[in-house]
């Protein structure tokens, strides 16, 4: 019997929506060094900056996706069925959110449409998504890991727009779909990463998305009520017992070989460095202020570490490898 060998997979057709975790990264940095800018003393130069490469590295990495979806339909219909992989669709949705957070201050008449096709698709991908885990497929445990937190962190992170933009109420229903799932698969991953075979090193990284849904919640707490609270303060001291968590975890998570999931620290570090800016203005409180600072340099190193390893990965032929 002849046996017809199946041709390798080409490049294109290996181009991982993991990549949208990268302008996750990215736009986290911008809105993290706009909120530093008042206690740092520099203007919106370096936010503005920020915020054009994302939407820079947004477009590239959209278009190749686009290619990819006509092209290699298939293959983009594999990583929507992959039970580790679907939760990183809702990336594309969070990157127009953040990048339509960033354009109220860097490009005003651009942050609604970017705002409304945000949360337009995140309120789509987030039906999906859920609808896809209690649906006819059966998951494992393993399948399981902090990656599925994404859909629940793009929720909170409508509001941090949708307020300034006049969508108080709409904002609201996002602010609670997020903050129930936050609940909900916190219990879940904890059960996993306790009771269960700890997370394959791909994964690893994840474990820092950890932080992110508590501290962007905070800030949206923030923009819907206009102070911080009871209710605000165990946001964001819950976000940080995540940090010290993650703190610990770190120096073997480091110790990995480089994949595009290590993109996922990025995110979570800046959203708890606009937390605490966010709470040291309207607190007054000097120490979160420090605190805000510390973290905003752990970011900056981290964006910079993960952009070189990045490049040269993709020099290497080392990124769209087969799994």
């Amino acid at each position: 019997m002849t046996t017809i060998a199946k041709a390798p997979a080409g490049r294109l057709e290996l181009f991982p929506v993991t990549f949208f975790a990268v302008v996750m990264g990215l736009g986290g940095l911008a809105l993290a060094l706009h909120a530093a800018a008042p206690a740092l003393g520099f203007g919106p130069g370096l936010s503005g900056i920020a915020f054009a490469v994302a939407a820079a590295v947004f477009g590239l990495v959209t278009v190749i996706y686009l290619a990819k979806a006509a092209r290699h339909p298939r293959a983009v219909a594999a990583e929507w069925h992959h039970p580790v992989k679907l939760a990183f669709f809702p990336a594309i949705s969070i990157s127009l959110l953040l990048l339509g957070t960033s354009a109220l201050t860097h490009a005003p008449p651009l942050a609604l449409p970017l705002w409304l096709a945000g949360a337009g698709l995140h309120a789509v991908l987030t039906v999906t998504v859920v609808s896809g885990w209690i649906g006819s497929r059966s998951f494992q445990h393993g399948h399981l890991s902090p990656a599925w937190f994404i859909p629940a962190v793009g929720n909170v992170i409508v509001p941090m727009a949708g307020v300034p933009l006049g969508f108080v109420g709409l904002s609201w229903y996002f602010m609670a779909v997020g903050l129930l799932f936050w609940i909900v698969l916190l219990t879940l991953v904890f059960n996993r990463l306790v009771f269960h075979d700890p997370l394959p090193e791909r994964l690893q990284p994840t474990l820092v998305i950890l932080i992110a849904p508590p501290a962007v919640a905070y800030v949206a707490w923030l923009r819907l009520v206009g102070e911080a609270g009871p209710f605000a303060e165990i946001l964001l001291n819950s976000a940080y017992f995540f940090t010290l968590v993650v703190a610990v975890q770190l120096p073997g998570i480091l110790r990995l070989p480089f994949a595009m999931s290590f993109w996922a620290l990025s995110f979570p570090f800046a959203a708890i460095a606009i937390a605490s800016f966010a709470h040291a203005g309207i607190a007054g409180s000097a120490l979160h202020e420090f605190i805000g600072v510390g973290l905003l340099a752990v970011l900056i190193v981290v964006i910079g570490a993960l952009s070189l390893r990045t490049l040269q990965a993709v020099a290497r032929g080392e990124i769209c490898q087969p799994e």
